[in-house]
């Protein structure tokens, strides 16, 4: 029997759950910035669960229940039971609570743990939140308000602790080579020319940009256009083949891999049935399909999206087709686009398409990560996935501003993936 096989069937919610409030801080790097310079863990956590909070019209004596992740708690914290530390500033002690790292499938298993909570009848009111400080790790021993830069050598270190190593150190080339292979098969597949994929990517970067520089969490506040300008080029296309925007693999330039940073985010769920005592709009969480594969698999992350899709396309009878939004954790920028071909969400074949003519960017007719992405809006790890949640949340109740798809959003699909590799897909619907 195949592994891809051995997927078993999702069953329904005993009950309904639904998103009453979301929360997040700005993607920051608190090295690099004075007026945050200082900030830690517990704080940035709190900042993001007290804006949920505040979103969902509660306290922390209503919530009977949080989750705390982190992608890696001992890279970035050197803390061991890191939900220990935040109970107090949440008005929270006392109360149970757990901890989960899945490194950057942390803040999509975020969702799934609090829904699961809630969906047996356990807690009518949980919240979950995750916090990273990648960019700004803690020292070892040291309090935390001194911290230094987490080098591309410590991240290098993290980034081996999550591939197969009981026998011999599987790394298959690791960065850049082994986030290609899906890229490489879906170019042989659908015959493309190397200047189609290099038009097709240069969009990709220069689309997720102007997405990411409108948005006021983004750590990216400039577009590509003005970068080339301040750099004395004339376009964008120009600059995104500079030396200022190295190729780093056979396909993937510098502007393709993510912007590192720091930041946190939250969100509040309760019974469908309660959650209209906070909103007249829940957003319920219809399913949520998961597979994981390690990363000895070819082609993994193609994988273990179609299992994970089809779990929960398979529980709900909607497909990718269906949704109005896809988000899709997307550290290889080129994730967006195959993932989203992978969950039906745009045409077999015809995603580099759409991606090129610049139909996936926020005001597109298929919009894709709609705040940017890991590689323009930022990416810090465990806290990823919560804030492509929050995104979601505010485009579902058209609040995302400037920013906002020009379309109504009844349903989502987010797609979640990291730790070598843990995938999941969470379908959402508008009350």
């Amino acid at each position: 029997m195949n592994f891809n096989d051995n997927i078993p069937k999702l069953k329904p919610y005993t009950r309904s759950v639904s998103i009453i409030g979301v929360g997040a801080t700005p993607f920051i790097r608190v090295l690099d910035d004075p007026s945050v310079d200082g900030m830690n863990e517990a704080e940035l956590f709190a900042y993001a669960a007290r804006d949920a909070m505040k979103d969902a019209g509660v306290d922390g004596s209503d919530v009977e229940f949080y989750v705390h992740g982190m992608a890696g708690p001992g890279w970035t914290s050197n803390y061991a039971t890191p939900n220990m530390h935040v109970a107090n500033w949440l008005g929270m002690k006392g109360k149970g609570s757990l901890h989960h790292s899945e490194a950057c499938a942390t803040g999509y298993i975020a969702l799934e743990n609090a829904v699961n909570l809630v969906a047996s009848g356990t807690y009518d009111m949980v919240l979950s939140g995750c916090i990273e400080m990648p960019y700004s790790i803690a020292y070892p021993t040291r309090v935390l308000t001194k911290r230094r830069f987490g080098t591309d050598a410590i991240f290098h270190d993290v980034l081996c602790s999550t591939m197969p190593r009981e026998y011999t150190m599987f790394t298959r080339g690791a960065l850049p080579f082994n986030s290609e292979s899906w890229l490489d098969y879906y170019v042989n597949e659908n015959q493309l020319s190397e200047d189609e994929i290099d038009r097709m990517m240069t969009n990709l970067s220069v689309n997720c940009r102007r997405g990411a520089a409108l948005n006021p969490l983004s750590i990216c506040n400039n577009t590509y256009e003005e970068l080339a300008y301040a750099n004395g080029m004339d376009t964008a296309e120009e600059y995104l083949h500079s030396k200022f925007n190295p190729l780093i693999g056979k396909y993937m330039r510098a502007s393709h891999f993510e912007q590192r940073c720091d930041g946190a985010a939250a969100v509040i769920v309760c019974p469908t049935e309660l959650a209209y005592q906070y909103t007249d709009h829940p957003i319920e969480v219809l399913g949520v399909g998961h597979s994981c594969l390690e990363i000895s698999n070819p082609r993994l992350e193609m994988q273990a999206t179609e299992n994970a899709y089809k779990q929960v396309k398979e529980l709900t009878g909607l497909s990718g087709a269906d949704m109005d939004l896809f988000m899709t954790n997307d550290f290889y920028n080129q994730s967006e686009m195959l993932s989203a071909e992978a969950c039906e969400y745009l045409p077999k074949g015809q995603g580099w398409e759409y991606t090129m003519e610049g139909r996936i960017a926020f005001d597109g007719d298929r919009p894709v990560n709609t705040n940017g992405g890991r590689c323009q809006y930022g990416h810090a790890a465990g806290a990823s996935g919560l804030h492509d949640l929050y995104e979601t949340v505010r485009q579902m109740r058209g609040e995302a501003g400037i920013s906002q798809v020009k379309h109504p959003v009844d349903h989502a699909l987010i797609r979640g993936f990291g730790g070598s590799q843990n995938v999941l897909a969470m379908m959402l619907e508008k009350k």
